[in-house]
């Protein structure tokens, strides 16, 4: 069976296979053929001959339907895990005689399933654009793929005819991103250490600072702000404007990549990673990632696609840069050397002495295990991620 699976496909992509009817009507006709040698008879010849012809008809003209078609892929949007891909393809006609009844197959990567279509024509000189969507993919990555394979009967449906043209497609599917609401191990950057660095955020609440000048009272300001000796003076409410200090800090998130993680671990923490990365931003935090691979990655789109097509077991590059990280791994070893005011996030499926409440682990190996510079927090897999980001810290 095998033999013969191997035989119809190379007959295919070479020459031609026959189909069923094509079978059947080779049959009829060396029938008709024997019959009209025994008899002598010349009408059976005349129906013999004509099978003949039609299936020599028939062999060539699935050839000729699929000569002269050219692909051109067009570029695939990034999208995120559980968002929909979309594939177009142009199939351009450069001869002058219409292609009929034409399949279509994506050759596109595991674990994504593969994409069919039927085309029912194309016009002489015409383009034809397929457009395909992806089930959602469950699984971030970036996908390569080459080929499209195209493959017709038509007209007559009595043989097959297979061609694969090239089609160099690249996808990407970035890791989810959580929308956190807070995040300690992020909202309190710069408070363990001597020397406070002020954020954006933090400088937007602040109500004590050196005052800059004076405003009228808008409706939100805080009542602290406000000068009660030149509100007096002026008859109106007047609100302090306090200067604001911006630190140069820099959130670098380091994803522990070089190590050996267990599967659904990792999956988390580059999900972890790609949800801090943009809540720094959005808190008005610097923020960088760090791979044992590519190193220091800046940029929106730089860190989501590194993200993309990371994998654990790195073969590592880059070395670990001095300075205060976010460290995500699943080996507490890992965590002892850290630089000076770092903090981490630690996976472990099974933990002695700590609880599964998911809070802070200074309390359970705290400075003796890991050093008095950094602290951080147990992330347990079979817990709501989301949730055990935003957990407050016990210190």
């Amino acid at each position: 069976m095998k033999f013969l699976n191997r035989l119809t496909r190379w007959l295919e992509t070479n020459w031609v296979s026959p189909a069923y009817g094509g079978w059947l009507m080779g049959g009829l006709a060396l029938f008709f053929f024997a019959a009209a040698t025994n008899t002598m008879a010349g009408w059976l010849y005349v129906i013999s001959g004509i099978m003949v012809a039609i299936l020599l008809l028939a062999a060539v003209l699935p050839i000729q339907t699929l000569r002269g078609i050219e692909l051109q892929r067009l570029p695939i949007a990034p999208v995120s895990v559980g968002e929909p891909l979309l594939l177009e393809t142009e199939i351009q006609n450069r001869t002058h005689q219409l292609k009929t009844l034409i399949q279509v197959q994506d050759d596109v990567p595991q674990p994504l399933p593969a994409l069919h279509a039927v085309i029912e024509q194309i016009p002489a000189r015409a383009t034809h654009r397929w457009t395909a969507t992806q089930s959602r993919p469950r699984q971030r990555g970036v996908y390569r793929w080459q080929t499209v394979q195209l493959r017709t009967a038509a007209p007559l449906g009595l043989f097959w005819r297979h061609d694969t043209l090239p089609a160099a497609a690249k996808a990407i599917v970035y890791p989810t991103v959580l929308r956190l609401t807070q995040c300690p191990l992020v909202d309190q950057l710069g408070q363990d250490t001597n020397t406070p660095v002020a954020s954006l955020y933090q400088s937007r609440l602040a109500t004590e600072g050196i005052t800059r000048t004076l405003r009228p009272y808008r409706w939100g300001d805080s009542t602290r702000l406000i000068h009660w000796r030149s509100s007096a003076r002026y008859g109106e409410l007047q609100v302090r404007e306090l200067e604001t200090y911006l630190g140069g800090q820099e959130l670098v998130i380091g994803l522990d990549s070089a190590l050996i993680w267990n599967h659904d671990c990792f999956e988390q923490a580059v999900v972890a990673a790609a949800s801090l990365y943009f809540y720094a931003l959005q808190r008005g935090i610097k923020a960088s990632l760090w791979t044992a691979a590519s190193g220091l990655v800046r940029g929106d789109q730089a860190v989501l696609e590194t993200l993309a097509a990371i994998h654990f077991q790195e073969l590592a590059s880059v070395e670990r840069p001095n300075l205060p990280l976010l460290w995500l791994t699943q080996n507490p070893d890992r965590i002892q050397a850290l630089p000076m005011g770092s903090r981490w996030l630690l996976w472990r499926s099974l933990v002695t002495g700590l609880t599964q409440s998911g809070g802070s682990a200074e309390t359970s190996f705290g400075q003796d295990s890991f050093g008095q510079d950094s602290f951080g927090q147990t992330i347990y897999p079979d817990q709501p991620l989301q949730q055990q980001l935003q957990t407050p810290l016990l210190r």
